[in-house]
């Protein structure tokens, strides 16, 4: 294994090259980072009936403080510091070395193929409610696979269009938002807040699922570190994109969640998809229809940036020699990784048979552990390379690097004890996965240096 100083030229190779990517203004990375980290008040709505309504918008206003905002600055100083391709991965390559830097890379990789299929399954399940044909089976399957080979085809066609697409899939999503929000808000009956927690429920219930959904919620504000030199002027446009985009989640999280709260006075009842019940109450079957689409339009948004990020990641290992090197060729046309974005989709799509909370519940250790390497990334590189240029660096010197590190890092603890069965007993085994693949690639990757020193010898010898 390497050092972090020594790996540090390695884990640059193209931060110079501004040109072999087409480039995201910050408008569509702002779009894109939103449809990645939030994409609208849908999909934690049982937490409003596990945690309690008081207690679910506490956790809708306090968790970004404590976690979204933590990461956001660790991205920000060090997509400032090295704003190269692959971001998070090489990063932690720069910092800990060869092994970590490819456990690092690896777990998110294999990590969005738990993800991506848990979105094709979620718009399988929602075309289903269309056309109840699609319930199980083969056509279920072919309806989240439609949606997979879609999203692959805006993906191939550039960052660019994927940019655009979601500025104006975002405004689908948020205008019927917006207009459920005042109508709720005209119609309130109760005091949102009231009760704080569920009447008689388990203290473990309550903090431990309801938080650990928020914190789940909340996450991902580094993941669109992979796509750093596709982002125009990123060491300006990542602090400012960030800066934007918390404040940006909790207000869509926490108003539309607390109007809907107070105008439906049945908290007890709320499940995943429930706005859509409370719309129909409210605003009858125009605003429910308006936000089952959004609702539906959300998910879309979110698995088309998750395999915007994800699929840099087996590109730039490439670069590094752990991949075969035709992972690094990018479409004349689009300036894309084709055959990453292919291989990528097709791995989501064998995975999209089983069901979403399995998973996610998996999914979510693999993330944990990238996350935390991410983090750890920012306190080693400050110790190593204190000399290295950063236009962002977290405020509070040592002590604000340690609370950036080891807040978010508790409560990714919180996040894994509180884990679905399934992800307990199967998130470890994925981890697993990463040093076994390390054992294979990075033995190749020696050997393939090896064979191709003595022909460079031979070269300059004959030279």
């Amino acid at each position: 294994m390497t050092t972090g100083s020594a790996s540090l030229p390695s884990a640059l190779p193209h931060s110079a090259n501004g040109s072999r990517f087409k480039k995201l203004r910050l408008g569509g990375f702002v779009a894109v980072l939103y449809a990645y980290c939030a994409a609208g008040p849908f999909g934690f709505e049982e937490m409003i009936s596990t945690s309690g309504p008081g207690m679910s918008l506490i956790f809708l206003l306090v968790v970004p403080w404590l976690f979204s905002l933590p990461m956001s600055l660790a991205t920000s100083e060090m997509a400032t510091a090295m704003p190269v391709q692959g971001g998070f991965y090489r990063w932690t390559r720069a910092a800990f070395g060869d092994f970590w830097g490819f456990q690092c890379g690896w777990w998110n990789w294999t990590g969005t193929f738990l993800m991506n299929g848990a979105y094709a399954v979620v718009l399988a399940d929602y075309t289903a409610q269309l056309f109840p044909s699609l319930h199980g089976g083969w056509r279920h399957w072919l309806a989240a696979l439609f949606f997979l080979l879609l999203v692959a085809w805006v993906n191939v066609r550039g960052i660019d269009v994927v940019g655009e697409s979601s500025v104006v899939m975002l405004l689908t999503v948020l205008i019927p938002v917006a207009i459920f929000t005042a109508m709720a808000f005209a119609k309130t009956q109760v005091n949102p807040f009231v009760p704080l927690v569920p009447p008689g429920k388990p203290w473990r219930e309550v903090y431990g699922v309801g938080l650990a959904l928020a914190l789940w919620l909340y996450s991902g504000y580094e993941q669109l570190s992979t796509n750093i030199e596709e982002v125009e002027k990123p060491e300006r446009n990542f602090p400012r994109g960030l800066a934007i985009m918390v404040p940006l989640a909790m207000v869509t999280f926490f108003l539309p969640i607390a109007a809907g709260i107070g105008a439906g006075a049945d908290w007890q009842n709320w499940t995943t998809g429930y706005l859509v019940t409370v719309a129909r109450n409210i605003g009858g079957e125009p605003l429910a229809w308006g936000m089952f689409g959004a609702a539906m339009i959300s998910v879309l948004l979110g698995l088309q940036s998750t395999l915007l990020s994800s699929t840099r990641l087996p590109f730039t290992m490439a670069e590094d020699g752990y991949f075969h090197s035709s992972f690094t060729k990018l479409n004349a046309s689009y300036r894309t990784p084709v055959q990453a974005i292919v291989l990528t989709s097709l791995i989501c799509a064998a995975l999209a048979v089983f069901s979403v909370p399995k998973l996610i519940a998996v999914y979510m250790w693999l993330r944990v552990a990238t996350s935390v390497l991410t983090l750890l990334s920012v306190w080693r590189l400050r110790r190593t390379r204190p000399e290295m240029p950063r236009g962002f660096r977290i405020p509070g010197g040592n002590a604000g690097v340690a609370a950036v590190v080891l807040v978010p890092s508790l409560l990714f603890a919180w996040l894994l004890i509180n884990s679905d069965p399934v992800g307990l007993l199967w998130g470890p085994v994925f981890l697993v996965s990463g040093p076994i693949a390390a054992a294979f690639l990075l033995r190749r990757k020696a050997a393939a240096k090896s064979a191709a020193t003595p022909s460079a010898r031979q070269e300059t010898l004959s030279s």
